[in-house]
């Protein structure tokens, strides 16, 4: 039991007044040094916390707080911890998972939003925020015919601010360009690095897929749109710089795997990967438990550990301690290095989801594509 509850414990009359005053006087989840108390008031025959953190059974149970309707949680909490979750709360024979109702944090994904357990120590990029003083850069719209996806595709462009056509720029290209926009605020990440002189002005074009779980397994074809039509498409429109040193591929989870991918089918478009929470599955021993869409990942995996080649010169390799995948991104790194390619490798106390890999953005760019270190005047 926390503090805060011991102490509310000790009162011998819960009132509801004296329950309000609680609320009212702390933010939750109570963070007490390293441990974390969740708390749900409502009627209900069983209250759960539902967290993906691996390792830690995933339902969690509340306790009832002599016979009150607060309910509550205590669970350690390591140093710059960030973990989502939601409350399942049983009421007449009937489960939901519901988000926190006194926790004001959330955060967006493809399936809607989770609540945020801020935990000691953990710091909110700033540079992740809209900047008054940086100055904003712009997003175009194309469509192209593809021979390698029936139908083509259609894809955004981010250009720099102060964007001129007299100039060169680095070229980034996203997989889940889209989610990277929405969830990450990759957009406003790039317009507050390339303010602060961090990264170059550079052109990114953030691609997305149509059917993720097959285009991104490894697939041929998308990698043969990404580097033999896309690439080509923007060299044709927009000024960029030649050197694959300046030429950077990026996904997260599935979308890391045709990174790795697409560099090693098409070796010499990319000179830099970013590869976050990479989806690698293998099965060097034994059968793989992640289920029947890994089955090509897996394919391509086993193969690549056989018989590594250096898919690139450079590669930032971030993962979640709290994610399933921990072990498997751990233990490319030194596969990776084995190559000959110049590896940086972050773990960080959150699990598998965008607001994770978008803190590992500033220093996975950065050091892929470092800014300017004199001042620049106009």
């Amino acid at each position: 039991m926390s503090r805060a509850i011991r102490q509310l414990a000790a009162r011998k009359n819960l009132t509801p007044g004296l329950l309000a005053q609680f609320l009212r006087e702390h933010e939750f989840p109570i963070i007490e040094e390293h441990t974390a108390t969740f708390a749900f008031v409502g009627e209900a025959e069983s209250v759960s916390l539902r967290h993906w953190i691996h390792g830690l059974p995933a339902s969690q149970p509340f306790k009832r707080l002599m016979g009150s309707p607060l309910w509550y949680h205590v669970m350690d909490v390591p140093e710059g911890s960030r973990i989502e979750y939601k409350i399942e709360v049983t009421h007449r024979g009937q489960s939901r998972w519901v988000i926190d109702p006194l926790n004001p944090h959330q955060a967006r994904d493809p399936y809607g939003a989770n609540s945020v357990l801020l935990g000691p120590g953990y710091e909110h990029p700033t540079w992740a925020e809209a900047d008054k003083e940086a100055r904003t850069g712009s997003i175009e719209t194309h469509r192209i015919d593809s021979k390698h996806l029936e139908g083509g595709r259609e894809f955004r462009v981010y250009l720099p601010a102060r964007f001129r056509r007299r100039r060169r720029y680095p070229l980034l290209v996203v997989h889940d360009g889209d989610d990277y926009l929405r969830f990450s605020n990759l957009q406003t990440v790039l317009d507050n690095l390339i303010h602060r002189l961090e990264i170059p002005s550079m052109i990114v074009a953030l691609t997305n897929p149509v059917g993720r779980l097959t285009e991104y397994a490894a697939g041929r074809a998308h990698a043969a749109f990404v580097a033999k039509e896309l690439v080509p498409w923007l060299e044709d429109t927009y000024p960029l710089l030649e050197d694959p040193a300046q030429r950077g591929l990026m996904g997260a989870s599935f979308g890391a795997v045709q990174t790795l991918a697409t560099a090693l089918y098409h070796p010499g478009v990319f000179g830099n990967l970013l590869l976050q929470s990479g989806s690698f599955a293998f099965s060097d021993i034994g059968k793989h438990w992640r289920g029947p869409a890994f089955e090509p990942v897996v394919k391509f995996m086993n193969g690549y550990r056989a018989a590594p080649k250096k898919p690139a010169t450079r590669a930032f390799v971030s993962c979640g301690m709290y994610e399933s995948l921990i072990y498997e991104n751990r233990s490319m790194v030194p596969l990776f290095e084995r190559t000959g390619m110049n590896v940086r490798y972050v773990e960080s106390r959150d699990g598998h989801n965008w607001e994770n890999w978008r803190d590992r953005l500033r220093e996975g760019l950065s050091w892929l594509f470092p800014g300017p270190s004199l001042l620049v005047y106009e």
